[in-house]
C-alpha cells in the first residue's frame, strides 16, 4: 500500500463517527478544533491575520477583533472538514441547506436558460452546489488535490444529486457547451488571479480576479448570479442575486468589468456581514505570479525599513528602486526616520516615520515580509505577529553568495536580484566560459 492510500484510509477511518453525528454537534466540535489549529497552523494563521488587516474596507478598530475573527475562520474550516463525512451519508439535504429565494432562477432554468453561478468560499461553499443540483442540472470547476483517492472521494460528494464536477483545464469548452444546453455552472471566483489581467477593490485592497464568469456570460448570453450563504444553527441558507445580464450592444471588454464589478461587490458585502466565514487563509491578494520571485519571497505586502544612519541610509537609498522594480504591484510600506522627510524615495502605499530606532516594532500585522536595513532587531517581534521572514543585508548577501561570481564585484542591487529572483527573470546568469 503507498502513501497515497495510507492517507486515503487513514482520514476516512478517522472521518467515520463525524458521518452519524447531528450537525450541531460537527460545529460545536469543529469550534474546538478550529481554535486548536489556529495556535498549531503557523503559516495560515499569520497570512489570515495579515489578510485580515489588509482589508481596509472591514474597519476592524483593534487587534483583538482581528485575531477574533481569523479564530472563527479557522473554526468555520474546520467545521466544513468534518462535515464532507455527514454530507457523504445525507439523503435530502432540503433539512440542513435552504434556499431562501429560489423562484428567479428556477424560472430561468425551467424556461432552458443557462445560468452561471458565481460563488465564493464564504461558510461551507459546498452547500451551494449539493442545493442547486436537488432542483436544476449542473456542473462547477473543481481544482483537484494531491491525493486522487481522496479527491474522487470529495467529487463523489458534489456528484451525488446528479451534478459533474469538472476540471479547470476543461471549463471554458465544457461551459459554453452546457450553459448553451440550459444547464447551470457554478464558479467559485474569489481566488488570486495575479495572471488574470482584472483586478479590484476586494474588500478594499487591490485583488486580481478570474474574469470568467463574465466572459462566458457574454458568450452564452446567459446571467451571473451571485451565491452566497450563511451558517445557521445546525445548517445553511442560501440567497440568491438578481440576475446580472450581458449588455451584448456594449463592448466585451466593457461588459467584463461591469459584470465582475457587480458580482464581486454582491460577494463582498456578504464577506462583511459575516467575516469570520470567510476563508482568510487563502492568498487572496498575492500580485506576483511564480516566474520572477522565488515562492519564499513572494509576499503581498512587504515593509521596508530604512537606517536612520546617514552614511547607511545613503547606501540603501539608491537601490529601493531595485525593490519596486522586483515587487511592482504588491503593497510596500517604507519606515523612515523622521530627519529623512524630505528625501526622495519610491512611490510605495505608505510611508510611516519614525525618530526612536524601537519605534520601528509596530504592532502591525499587515507586514508578510520585511526588509529591515536599521540596526534594530525587529525579527522576533515581527515572527510574531504576520511577517514570515526578516532579511537583513546580511541574509541577502548569503542568499545571493551562490549567484555571485567571487572574483566580481556586485552592486547591492545585483545582491537583491540574485537574492530574491530566479536566473533569467531581471538578472542573467554569467556565461561559462570552457
Amino acid at each position: 500500500m503507498d502513501r497515497e492510500q495510507w492517507g486515503y484510509f487513514f482520514i476516512r477511518t478517522l472521518a467515520a463517527p463525524f458521518q452519524w453525528m447531528p450537525y450541531t454537534w460537527l460545529h460545536r466540535i469543529g469550534r474546538v478544533i478550529g481554535k486548536i489549529a489556529f495556535y498549531c497552523m503557523r503559516d495560515y494563521r499569520k497570512r489570515s491575520l495579515s489578510n485580515l488587516a489588509l482589508a481596509t474596507d472591514l474597519q476592524l478598530k483593534s487587534e483583538k477583533q482581528l485575531v477574533r475573527i481569523a479564530k472563527k475562520s479557522f473554526e468555520n474550516l474546520a467545521i466544513n472538514v468534518l462535515e464532507y463525512p455527514r454530507f457523504a451519508r445525507e439523503t435530502d439535504f432540503s433539512q440542513v441547506i435552504q434556499c431562501e429565494n429560489p423562484e428567479t432562477a428556477d424560472a430561468l432554468y425551467q424556461s432552458g436558460q443557462g445560468i452561471i453561478f458565481f460563488c465564493g468560499h464564504l461558510s461551507n461553499w459546498e452547500a451551494l452546489f449539493l442545493d442547486g443540483t436537488q432542483r436544476m442540472n449542473g456542473i462547477a470547476i473543481g481544482k483537484s488535490i494531491k491525493n486522487k483517492r481522496l479527491y474522487r472521494w470529495i467529487v463523489s460528494i458534489r456528484e451525488k444529486n446528479g451534478g459533474r464536477i469538472i476540471a479547470p483545464r476543461n471549463a471554458v469548452k465544457e461551459g459554453l457547451r452546457a450553459l448553451r444546453k440550459g444547464v447551470f455552472m457554478g464558479i467559485v471566483g474569489d481566488q488570486g488571479m495575479p495572471d488574470s489581467g482584472y483586478s479590484f477593490p476586494f474588500l478594499g485592497r487591490r485583488a486580481w480576479t478570474t474574469t470568467a464568469p463574465a466572459l462566458l456570460a457574454y458568450k452564452t448570453r446567459c446571467p451571473i448570479i451571485v451565491a452566497t450563504t450563511r451558517r445557521v444553527k445546525g445548517g445553511y441558507r442560501i440567497r440568491y442575486s438578481d440576475p446580472i445580464w450581458p449588455n451584448l450592444e456594449e463592448p466585451l471588454d466593457k461588459e467584463t468589468i461591469r459584470m465582475m464589478d457587480q458580482s464581486l461587490t454582491i460577494l463582498q458585502e456578504s464577506i462583511k456581514e459575516s467575516p469570520g466565514e470567510w476563508l482568510w487563509q487563502h492568498n487572496r491578494w498575492k500580485q506576483q505570479t511564480p516566474q520572477i520571485i522565488y515562492k519564499r519571497f513572494r509576499k503581498d505586502c512587504i515593509c521596508i525599513i530604512l537606517p536612520k544612519d546617514p552614511d547607511k541610509f545613503a547606501a540603501i537609498q539608491p537601490h529601493l528602486a531595485t525593490l519596486k522594480q522586483i515587487y511592482p504591484l504588491d503593497f510596500l510600506f517604507l519606515l523612515v526616520p523622521d530627519c529623512f522627510k524630505n528625501a526622495p524615495l519610491i512611490p510605495v502605499d505608505e510611508i510611516i516615520y519614525y525618530n526612536e530606532p524601537k519605534e520601528i516594532l509596530l504592532r502591525d500585522y499587515r507586514f508578510k515580509l520585511i526588509f529591515n536595513f536599521s540596526t534594530y532587531p525587529a525579527a522576533k517581534h515581527y515572527e510574531k505577529l504576520s511577517a514570515f521572514e526578516v532579511l537583513d543585508m546580511s541574509d541577502l548577501l548569503e542568499l545571493a553568495a551562490p549567484r555571485l561570481l567571487p572574483a566580481q564585484q556586485h552592486d547591492f542591487s545585483e545582491i537583491l536580484k540574485r537574492a530574491l529572483c530566479r536566473p533569467g527573470t531581471i538578472w542573467n546568469p554569467e556565461p561559462v566560459h570552457e
